[in-house]
């Protein structure tokens, strides 16, 4: 099953998906400028091979809702994503709200 729903956030609308597969679910709210995921994120991995994406993504864990993405703390960002001022530690909303 795929779930997709409207986020809202004080600066506009963000995606959530939710993505079931068998014994897991991806997560993952993303707005134009980047995103938040679940655990699955490689974030190292994506620094890594697509530097020149400058890709803007932070990983929370723990996490079994889409909801549960904007409370939790954030655990881990892309280097694209720290220069946006976006931090381990931060709630998935502080950080969506800095990529709006």
């Amino acid at each position: 099953m795929v779930k997709v729903v409207p986020i809202k956030l004080d600066a506009g609308i963000a995606i959530g998906t939710m993505v079931e597969l068998p014994k897991t679910r991806v997560l993952s709210i993303s707005t134009e400028k980047g995103y938040v995921m679940c655990g699955i994120l490689d974030v190292a991995l994506l620094d890594r091979l697509h530097p020149e994406r400058k890709i803007i993504a932070a990983k929370i864990i723990g996490v079994r809702e889409i909801e549960d993405l904007l409370h939790e703390k954030v655990v881990e960002v892309t280097q694209e994503a720290k220069k946006l001022g976006i931090v381990e530690g931060m709630t998935g909303k502080e950080a969506l709200e800095r990529m709006m």
